[in-house]
């Protein structure tokens, strides 16, 4: 049921049933290194390029999920996935692998929610009985494309932002009735957003004016407060990114605490890893929020959660034209427990 100008309700509250986190070296050494499935020792994974490694943890994800459900890929209905890469080949190449129909989507950092977002519209209105989706990042691929090879040693700004390395992806399907089940309950999808940053190295505080837009949006489409939520999480913000979107909702009324509103970016390395202003990539929400956030609603730590993932729409060829960066975010609830 369509509410307010840009949010979803899911009546029959979707459940993701299954989860599959994969990730890299830097992942093993975080703070959520329990929450992966899978994490290897370098960034080759056994392949000859960074892209192919990238395919890979997305195959890895997608076969943990389908083992975890005991589930075969043939009842998948759609596998709704995208990267950061051109023209998202490595989830185009995953899906070739695994041969369910498939629809790839580039939404930037922003893409979880936007493939968790439609993948709950299709099965809350019946359009499928299950549908896998998810998204991913590979940090020596993403960083040779939208800035420089890692081998080159460019130093960066302490506003820039760790690409993570990995892949999270879930499997949704209609509401099974079981408390430890997580549902989805609404979605907000947000508006393009653009202040005039161009600076690649801040993605986090260009990103953060859409996050607080779609927050805005949500809490008026729906009517809630955000007391509803244990908690409110956003993408990749970063530190600088996450600071400014509370500033800037505190500034329109939404008193969000520190306690309560926190970053997927901030959340997954430790305080001793070289991240500078925290972590970013569309591998980042996916990873926390199907890894360590729905393991956290299990344990029975948050029972309501709104996930924020932010995604600045830029390219190597708009910021070689001077572009600004136009930023989105999308929005999804969970809840679990009847």
């Amino acid at each position: 049921m369509r509410k307010g100008l840009q949010s979803w309700v899911f009546e029959k509250r979707p459940s993701i049933i299954s989860t599959g986190v994969s990730g890299g070296p830097f992942e093993a050494n975080g703070r959520l290194a329990n929450d992966f499935d899978y994490l290897h020792e370098d960034l080759w994974m056994g392949q000859d390029s960074y892209e192919k490694a990238h395919r890979l943890l997305i195959e890895e994800a997608v076969e943990t999920a389908l083992k975890k459900c005991n589930m075969e890929k043939d009842a998948l209905q759609f596998f709704i996935a995208g990267d950061l890469i051109n023209q998202i080949t490595p989830t185009s190449f995953a899906a070739r692998t695994f041969q369910v129909p498939y629809m790839g989507l580039f939404g930037a950092c922003s893409t979880s929610m936007e493939g968790l977002a439609i993948s709950s519209f299709l099965v809350n209105y019946k359009g499928a009985d299950y549908i896998l989706t998810g998204a991913s990042s590979h940090n020596a691929a993403v960083e040779k494309q939208f800035r420089y090879p890692t081998e080159y040693g460019g130093q960066k700004p302490p506003t820039a932002q760790w690409t993570v390395t990995g892949a999270g992806v879930a499997i949704v399907t209609h509401h099974t009735g079981k408390e430890h089940h997580p549902y989805t309950t609404s979605a907000t999808i947000g508006k393009v957003v653009d202040m005039g940053l161009s600076d690649p190295f801040n993605m986090g505080g260009a990103m953060a004016p859409a996050a607080a837009d779609t927050i805005a949006a949500h809490f008026r489409d729906l009517q809630r407060s955000p007391d509803y939520y244990d908690l409110i999480v956003t993408g990749d913000l970063g530190r600088i990114g996450h600071e400014t979107a509370l500033d800037l909702l505190n500034k329109n009324g939404i008193k969000l605490s520190e306690e309560q509103f926190k970053d997927c970016g901030l959340l997954i390395y430790n305080d001793d890893q070289p991240v500078l202003a925290g972590a970013s990539g569309a591998g980042c929400s996916a990873t926390v929020l199907y890894g360590h956030l729905l393991n956290e609603m299990k344990k029975g730590t948050y029972k309501k959660i709104l996930v924020v993932a932010t995604g600045a729409l830029l390219s190597p060829i708009s910021f070689q034209q001077k572009e600004t960066i136009p930023c989105i975010a999308h929005a999804v609830s969970i809840e679990i427990g009847e």
